[in-house]
């Protein structure tokens, strides 16, 4: 005796004459040859970057991120370089895939020394393509150096020196006693890339005090103190 068929539960059942099935099942046809239409496509030529590298800022001591997407099948090869120079994934550059369609360059612990021009390499069996942008640092300004306290005879040159750094570069003002120093001939500073120089020439008792030289740019200000005796 052969036994019934038991009746599907409620709900699990298709009538395939019900024009909402029979469309939903045209539907699911198309995306499915859409689907293969596309894979097809894209083994037959290399990888193409459909999102361009975009220049971003790295602020010191932070991460940055360069990122592009692309299309390429099969899965490419990546390398990333920085300035000609190929960088290897590790605790400071990590290379990263966040999906099929996105490579990305994480830079971690940002200085002054990732300031630079980056370039990815994408590459499968059936060709390469390369993308680039700069990663632009930002440094707090910074005295890194302050001038020595310093004693000088009448009539001698008296030199105060100190090294600064910050990117963008910051601005840079000498004070003494408080005030601005106005500079003429025989009392004048110069500024270059990584230091500041304070000339006091022909010293005069009148020159003694405390002088500071005091740094700034959009991320932050910094200042450092020297005391000027003049025997």
């Amino acid at each position: 005796m052969s036994k019934a068929k038991a009746a599907p539960p409620p709900g699990c059942s298709l009538n395939i004459s019900d024009p909402q099935v029979q469309e939903a099942a045209i539907r699911i046809q198309a995306s499915y040859r859409g689907h293969r239409s596309r894979t097809e496509l894209r083994e037959k030529g290399p990888p193409k970057i459909l999102q361009d590298l975009k220049d971003v800022v790295l602020v010191e001591g932070s991460a940055a991120k360069l990122e592009c997407r692309v299309s390429a099948f099969p899965d490419p090869f990546i390398v990333w370089y920085k300035d000609g120079k190929e960088l290897k994934d590790g605790p400071k550059y990590r290379y990263v895939f966040e999906d099929p369609d996105f490579v990305a360059l994480v830079v971690r612990d940002g200085v002054l020394a990732d300031l630079g021009k980056y370039s990815v390499t994408i590459k499968n069996p059936f060709g390469e393509t390369r993308g680039s942008a700069c990663i632009l640092v930002e440094v707090p300004a910074k005295v890194s150096k302050g001038p020595d306290n310093l004693k000088a005879k009448r009539g001698t040159t008296a030199v105060l020196k100190a090294e600064i750094s910050g990117e963008p570069p910051p601005d840079v003002a000498w004070l003494k006693d408080g005030d601005d120093i106005e500079e003429d001939d025989r009392v004048f500073f110069d500024i270059g890339d990584t230091n500041t120089i304070l000339t006091i020439k022909n010293a005069k008792l009148s020159d003694a005090g405390k002088y500071e030289v005091f740094v700034e740019n959009n991320l932050g200000t910094d200042q450092s103190f020297a005391r000027v005796d003049i025997l």
